[in-house]
C-alpha cells in the first residue's frame, strides 16, 4: 500500500497517511477539520541494501567482444605494412 502526502489548505499542517490505492482521498484535516489536497508525491522509494550496486553488475556481456578483441586493429598488417605497430 502506498503512503500519499497531504496538506491542509486552512492551517498548512501536512501529514503522510498510509492507505490503499483504491480508498477514498481524506477530505478532512485531523487537526482543524476544513478541507485538504493530496500532494504529488515521489512514489515508491528503491531502497538498494548491500555493498554496492552498479549499472556494470547485471550487464550481460559476451566474452567475445569485438571492441575488446585481442588482434590486429589496423587492417594493413596481414598485408605487411608494420606502419600503425610499434617498434620491437
Amino acid at each position: 500500500m502506498p503512503t500519499y502526502d497531504y496538506e491542509c489548505t486552512s492551517c498548512g499542517h501536512a501529514f503522510e497517511l498510509f492507505q490503499k490505492i483504491s480508498d477514498r482521498h481524506l477530505e478532512k484535516c485531523p487537526k482543524c477539520n476544513k478541507k485538504v489536497r493530496r500532494l504529488i508525491g515521489s512514489g515508491a522509494g528503491i531502497i538498494f541494501k548491500g555493498p554496492g550496486f552498479y549499472a556494470t553488475d547485471y550487464r550481460k556481456g559476451s566474452k567475445n567482444d569485438p571492441a575488446k578483441a585481442k588482434g590486429p586493429a589496423c587492417p594493413k598488417l596481414k598485408e605487411g605494412c608494420n606502419a600503425c605497430q610499434p617498434p620491437k
